[in-house]
């Protein structure tokens, strides 16, 4: 079973929660999809056994082979190609590596080469799989790393993917193969707002999902009123809690720590379970 966890922004505790409840199964992969800042490792300390480069096709040209036809650029509707000067320039970074740029062109001028934008890196924290994507710095998609990553999640046991916060691109593909969505928020209005973008993208890819409202104190609380007039089931409401803050602070899991937060995750896990199979 594979469980995606979203958040419409950064800091709600996505990560937190993904830790957690992998954490809370007997034996699960934690895979971090959060690529530009992955921090999953943070916490679970992993001993790395595999690191691999994550590479892309993008052309290359033989300038001398290049009569300047200008077909290659007006095929690419990314803007990857422009002629300037009489002088064919290519940009990388607009690069969707279709490969048909070399196909269109008449003089063989252009051919295919790697070009590395990440890594990943698996490794073992007891008995969980750690699966961590890191994006090079000025790279502009992750979602090639993050489909190498999904490609790497086992068919059997738990898998929780940590998305990318936000409803881009990145998301999308993170959940894609997921079973269930698990939205992640916080209990103010603005964590409503953030709260609607995750809760319109899961609807429109039809997945099963629930709702964790995270930092939880008395008085009102929008993101839980948002739930009830959507009928969105509330998978739990974790408190804002002093002694959890000072875990996290620290690096420690708090399933490994206290009783009541492992109980708590294991409840969550059964919720889910109980959900998707039929």
């Amino acid at each position: 079973m594979k469980i995606a966890v979203l958040s419409g922004k950064g800091g709600t505790g996505k990560t937190f929660v993904s830790v957690n409840l992998a954490c809370a199964a007997d034996k699960a992969t934690y895979a971090d999809c959060d690529v530009e800042e992955p921090n999953g490792h943070l916490f679970f300390k992993p001993v790395i056994i595999d690191k691999t480069a994550v590479t892309v096709k993008v052309p290359l040209l033989d300038q001398d082979r290049c009569t300047r036809c200008r077909k290659c650029v007006d095929f690419c509707r990314y803007n990857a190609l422009a002629l300037i000067k009489d002088q064919l320039m290519i940009f990388y970074e607009m690069c969707h590596s279709c490969g048909g740029c070399v196909i269109v062109c008449p003089e063989g001028a252009l051919t295919e080469e790697e070009r590395e934008i990440g890594a990943l890196e698996e490794g073992l924290s007891d008995e969980i799989s750690v699966i961590t994507g890191r994006m090079n710095i000025g790279e502009v998609s992750g979602v090639p790393i993050i489909n190498e990553i999904v490609k790497r999640l086992p068919e059997e046991d738990i898998s929780v993917i940590d998305c990318p916060p936000g409803s881009a691109c990145v998301v999308m593909e993170s959940i894609r193969d997921a079973d269930y969505c698990i939205l992640v928020t916080e209990p103010t209005l603005f964590g409503v707002h953030n709260l609607a973008m995750v809760y319109d993208l899961v609807k429109l890819f039809n997945k099963p999902f629930g709702v964790i409202l995270n930092k939880c104190m008395s008085g009102e609380n929008p993101a839980e009123e948002f739930c009830v007039e959507k009928g969105i089931s509330i998978l739990a409401k974790i408190p804002f809690d002093k002694e959890l803050g000072r875990l996290n602070s620290q690096g420690l899991i708090a399933v490994r720590e206290d009783r009541l937060y492992r109980e708590l995750f294991q409840g969550i896990l059964f919720t889910i379970e109980r959900e998707v199979s039929p």
